[in-house]
């Protein structure tokens, strides 16, 4: 099993409810979170773009989607939300990858994949 989290564009959380539907995602977890990647929350065409400026760090809201997943349909996830999702410009996201050990469904106790 296979975690993934997914920060991505707040606006297309839509599509990736479709994406995980597809391949049926048993379950999600939705955070609305703030941050900044390399390029420090600063937009393409943004007036703090000039070299050796010091910029500010500028939070953007982001959304994080964590789900659990079977191993064989990590790729078609993947591959999906790269189709469907990039927009070609910064900010469009990253795809954390883990290994998961296990899981146990606290309500019966079940186990691993029935668990999911």
């Amino acid at each position: 099993m296979k975690e993934l989290v997914l920060v991505i564009r707040p606006e297309m959380l839509e599509v990736l409810k479709s994406i995980l539907d597809d391949v049926h995602c048993g379950g999600m977890t939705v955070s609305s979170v703030m941050g900044c990647g390399t390029q420090k929350g600063v937009v393409e065409g943004g007036i703090n773009e000039i070299k050796g400026f010091k910029m500010n760090i500028n939070l953007l809201p982001k959304i994080r989607v964590e789900v659990v997943v079977e191993d064989d349909v990590v790729e078609e996830i993947i591959s999906s939300v790269r189709e469907r999702m990039a927009t070609g410009h910064v900010g469009d996201g990253k795809i954390f990858i883990r290994n998961i050990d296990g899981v146990v469904r606290i309500r019966t106790g079940e186990r691993g994949v029935k668990a999911l």
